[in-house]
């Protein structure tokens, strides 16, 4: 499906055969029990490349399944507090924190108000501020704190 006149060939071992007709190189394959692959279609001339084109096939997809192995997903954990948490409570909560983002995620603080706490959105403005001061060193916040609904939340993501 090459269909250029002259190609500049490659062959089995890597070295250069220089520029030959198509024809000739087709030959050199088939002699040689191997496909004559183009590898750069874009030069002048293409390039080609005499080798096994399954065994070449199957080496890119080896390749793409080692890089998408080595991929690491940025998950978002979500860590549900109160206004008035206790001491311990708050303790805990920051150690699980702390754990997300060495493995490299995201946390998403919420911060649920019950029925009068409403009235007093200041003390978890104040709580989520003292986990944001608290973090500071290993991660920045990526969306401030902000009220939806019934619930206060704030997005905090690893340096």
């Amino acid at each position: 499906m090459i269909d250029e006149p002259t190609v500049l060939l490659i062959d089995a071992e890597g070295e250069k055969r220089g520029v030959i007709p198509t024809s000739e190189a087709m030959r050199l394959a088939e002699e040689a029990g191997l496909d004559l692959v183009e590898v750069s279609p874009n030069t002048k001339p293409p390039v080609c490349k005499l080798l096994d084109f399954g065994k070449f096939k199957y080496q890119a997809q080896k390749k793409a399944n080692e890089a998408r192995k080595k991929q690491k997903t940025v998950e978002v954990k979500e860590i549900k507090m109160r206004p008035n948490i206790d001491t311990h409570d708050y303790d805990v909560k920051m150690k699980s924190m702390l754990r997300f983002f060495e493995e490299g995620d995201k946390v998403k603080v919420t911060l649920r108000f019950r029925g009068r706490e409403m009235a007093h959105q200041e003390l978890g403005m104040q709580l989520l501020y003292r986990v944001r001061d608290q973090v500071e060193p290993i991660a920045k916040v990526e969306a401030h704190p902000r009220l939806e609904g019934r619930q206060m939340v704030m997005v905090l993501a690893p340096k």
